[in-house]
C-alpha cells in the first residue's frame, strides 16, 4: 500500500529537498549544475516529483527510492540526447560506465551509502562551529525514550520559532532563559541535554534528509 511521504505541501516539500535534488543530479552528471541553465536538474525535479506519486513502502528508504527515480529519469534523458556520451570520466581517471541492467537494489545501497557518508561529514562540520563532535554527542546522550521524546519536542519547537532558531543559529548556543519562559521548563534540564538539543536542531533544520529519515520521527495528533 502507498503511503504519501510528504509532510505539508507537495510544493514545500519538493522546495526543502532542492538541495537533495541537487545533489543527486550533479552525481549522476558528474559536474556541478545550475538551476537556471541546465535542464537536467528540471528532469531531476520532475523526476523527484514523480517518486512523490509512485512511492510505496516496500520500497525501503523513500530518499533512497527518489535518488533511483532521478538517476534512470537522467538515464533516459541521455539515451536521448545526441550529444551524451554513453561513458565519462569520474574524478580519478578511471573510465566510469552507466550500466543500465544494473540492479536498482544495489544501486540504492552504493548510493545510500554515499549520501550517508557526506550527509555525516557535513553534519560534523556543522556541530564542530557549536563545539560539538560526535563523540560527546553519544555520551551526552539521554537514555531513556520519555526523556528523549521530551528534548526532540524541545527541538522541534525551536525549529518552528525563527526567532529562536536564528539566535541559536547567531550565538551558537540554545536560548535556556528564553525557553524557560515560553515552555515552563526547568533550567537544570535544559542545562544538562542543551548540546544534545542543539544537534537535534541542527539536523531538523538542516539539509540532512537521510540522517531525519534514520530518526524515525512519529508526529502525533496534536504534535
Amino acid at each position: 500500500m502507498n503511503k504519501d511521504p510528504i509532510d505539508g505541501s507537495r510544493n514545500e516539500f519538493i522546495e526543502k529537498n532542492r538541495g537533495f535534488i541537487y545533489k543527486m543530479a550533479c552525481s549522476v552528471c558528474k559536474r556541478k549544475l545550475d538551476f537556471d541553465n541546465d535542464d537536467e536538474l528540471s528532469i531531476a525535479m520532475i523526476a523527484f516529483n514523480n517518486a512523490c506519486d509512485s512511492y510505496d513502502e516496500k520500497y525501503g528508504n523513500f530518499f533512497s527510492y527518489a535518488a533511483v527515480v532521478i538517476r534512470n529519469a537522467l538515464i533516459d534523458y541521455f539515451r536521448k540526447s545526441k550529444n551524451s556520451p554513453v561513458a565519462v570520466f569520474s574524478d580519478d581517471d578511471q573510465l566510469d560506465y552507466i550500466d543500465y541492467r544494473a540492479s536498482m537494489r544495489d544501486y540504492e545501497l552504493k548510493l545510500e551509502s554515499e549520501f550517508r557518508r557526506q550527509e555525516i561529514k557535513e553534519l560534523s562540520e556543522e556541530l564542530n562551529a557549536y563545539g560539538i563532535d560526535f563523540e560527546l554527542l553519544v555520551s551526552c546522550s539521554p537514555k531513556h525514550k520519555d526523556t528523549r521524546d521530551a528534548l526532540l519536542n524541545i527541538a522541534l519547537y525551536c525549529v518552528r520559532d525563527t526567532e529562536l532558531l536564528d539566535r541559536i543559529r547567531s550565538k551558537k548556543a540554545l536560548p535556556i532563559k528564553e525557553l524557560m519562559g515560553k515552555l515552563g521548563i526547568n533550567r537544570k534540564m535544559l542545562e544538562r541535554w542543551r548540546k544534545y538539543i542543539i544537534a537535534l536542531v541542527i539536523i531538523l533544520a538542516g539539509d540532512y534528509p537521510y540522517i531525519k529519515s534514520y530518526l524515525n520521527i512519529k508526529v502525533g495528533e496534536n504534535e
